[in-house]
């Protein structure tokens, strides 16, 4: 037993020194750790990080930066989590304000508690505005162009609004007239508007961020002059004694609006809106115009007219001369306040055109658009006009049902009448009888009452559509204003005409009596239509 008490001394020795060292071991710290520079400033971000030099005898629970607007800043504040281990890491600041001192510490914790390294500042970049060039201007007219921009930078905040501004003044500014053109980077167009003819402006892109509004290279232009409108006059039509149709087309506006337009006529040369004219809407294209109120057997001369901002141009002259004069019975005008020219013959008082109302004579509205299926089955007067263009119905009228022609409120005004057909024999009895037809002899009807223009080309000799057969010796002046069949269909427009009575046909036929003249006839043919087709209608006096 005391051979185990009696070790040698210098192992009582060590045993010794073991006990001591033991008993005198330093407790666990929080980490030691070091916070890195900052680098990659931006207005909303920076990079910077740290070392954990000392785990201070516990195991890292985790590592990162923290920052603030005021100094001393700790974990309470915005901060990251980069790493768990003993070592540098690297840490990424975001969501900053531009322009902002900021305070940064790198930190690391363990069980203990939280560490710090040293504190650090820095300062976010200031916004700046966006950065933008301008586009050249084109398209340029008198009072408009086409410009625009490219936005290469925002400036570090989004683009909210952009465009061009204007100005007769170098520099324009948003307080100048500005086009808006949307958001964003990248390129754009803008329209001009609104710009004054023959004047220099000043043009310049824009693009408005939260740092402000930023603007492109100035960039300069001269707005087109005015000049006047170009435009052509068309050949006079559907002539009679004491009217006709023109019209013209305007190919050019010369640069700004045309706000009037139509013909005027005179017997002498050149003639201008202080003679008479007519007034036919505004703008480009065709138009079509009634000249009214002349006299016959008179030479007129006629020029299309359009009036824009620069003044009033005129298109290329034409020439015609109105039909010899017929006896008439006045100038007839209806509900709508549509006049019409008459014309006596024999014993009867005829209108010289074809009806054109869209009411009745007390005013109620006649029935329109109607489609297929419901104009073949009405029994209520209705009209159309031939294909739905007024051109046409200028020229040849409306074509009504039976119905209307039958209707007791009356299509014809006071003191006028739908023809029956006993009225219709009485005017072709009267034509027979009186040596009416080409050259003023013979019996052919067709030729007497026939218009001598808008007839179609007939190659049978002496008809109504060959050259030079149809004299309108009569003054009746019929037209081939074509029908529409009872199932909607438009047809033989410019090459027959036709005209209701106010007679039914036979009985069980469930027709009208009507009248016909095409353009390789020679008479005015008697027939009878369904009463839902649509032909024209000429008034008797009563």
């Amino acid at each position: 037993m005391n051979h185990l008490v009696k070790l040698p001394i210098i192992v009582v020795l060590l045993i010794s020194s073991i006990l001591y060292l033991s008993s005198c071991r330093k407790p666990p710290t929080v980490p030691a750790v070091t916070t890195a520079n900052i680098s990659d400033i931006t207005q909303t971000s920076a990079t910077t990080g740290g070392n954990v030099t000392s785990d201070g005898g516990e195991e890292i629970i985790i590592a990162g930066v923290c920052w603030s607007t005021s100094a001393n800043t700790s974990v309470k504040n915005k901060h990251t989590n980069d790493s768990r281990v003993v070592g540098s890491f690297t840490s990424k600041l975001t969501d900053l304000a531009p322009n902002t001192l900021y305070y940064i510490r790198a930190y690391a914790h363990n069980k203990i508690g939280t560490g710090y390294g040293n504190e650090i500042s820095f300062t976010t970049n200031p916004l700046v505005v966006a950065t933008l060039t301008t586009a050249p201007v084109t398209s340029i007219t008198s009072n408009s162009a086409i410009s625009g921009g490219n936005i290469s930078s925002d400036g570090g905040s989004a683009v909210t609004a952009r465009g061009v501004c204007w100005s007769t003044s170098t520099n324009p500014t948003i307080a100048d007239p500005h086009s808006i053109d949307g958001k964003g980077i990248g390129g754009f167009a803008s329209s001009l508007t609104g710009l004054t003819a023959n004047t220099i402006y000043y043009v310049r892109a824009y693009a408005t961020t939260s740092a402000g509004t930023g603007y492109g290279n100035a960039v300069s232009f001269t707005t087109n002059p005015l000049v006047g409108v170009t435009l052509t006059t068309a050949t006079v039509t559907s002539i009679t004694s004491y009217s006709g149709i023109s019209g013209g087309n305007i190919i050019s506006d010369g640069g700004s609006a045309v706000t009037a337009r139509g013909v005027c006529w005179s017997t002498s040369t050149n003639p201008t809106i202080a003679d008479p004219h007519t007034n036919n809407g505004t703008g480009i294209g065709g138009f079509a115009s009634s000249l009214t109120g002349l006299t016959a057997s008179t030479t007129y001369y006629v020029r299309a007219y359009a009036t824009n901002s620069a003044g009033t141009e005129y298109g290329n002259e034409v020439t015609f001369a109105t039909s010899p004069a017929f006896a008439n019975c006045g100038i007839l005008t209806d509900i709508d306040g549509n006049k019409y020219n008459t014309v006596t013959i024999g014993t009867q008082c005829w209108m010289q055109e074809n009806l054109k109302t869209t009411r009745y004579r007390n005013g109620d509205p006649i029935i329109t658009g109607l489609g297929e299926v419901d104009w073949y089955g009405t029994t209520s007067g209705a009209y159309v006009i031939y294909n739905n263009d007024n051109i046409n119905n200028d020229t040849f009228g409306k074509l009504y049902n039976w119905y209307a022609v039958a209707d007791n409120r009356h299509l014809c005004p006071t003191d006028w009448h739908e023809p029956n057909d006993a009225e219709w024999i009485i005017l072709e009895t009267y034509l027979t009888n009186n040596g009416y037809g080409f050259g003023g002899s013979g019996n052919d009807v067709a030729k007497s009452v026939a218009a001598t223009y808008s007839w179609g080309e007939s190659n049978l000799a002496g008809s109504v559509g060959n050259d030079q057969a149809s004299n309108n010796s009569s003054g009746f002046t019929a037209l081939p204003g074509g029908c529409i069949h009872y199932k909607g269909l438009f047809d033989y427009i410019g090459y027959i005409g036709f005209w209701w009575s106010s007679s039914e046909g036979e009985a069980g036929s469930d027709t009208g009596w009507s009248r016909y003249l095409q353009n390789d006839s020679f008479n005015l043919n008697r027939i009878q239509y369904d009463k839902n087709k649509g032909l024209s209608i000429r008034c008797i006096k009563d």
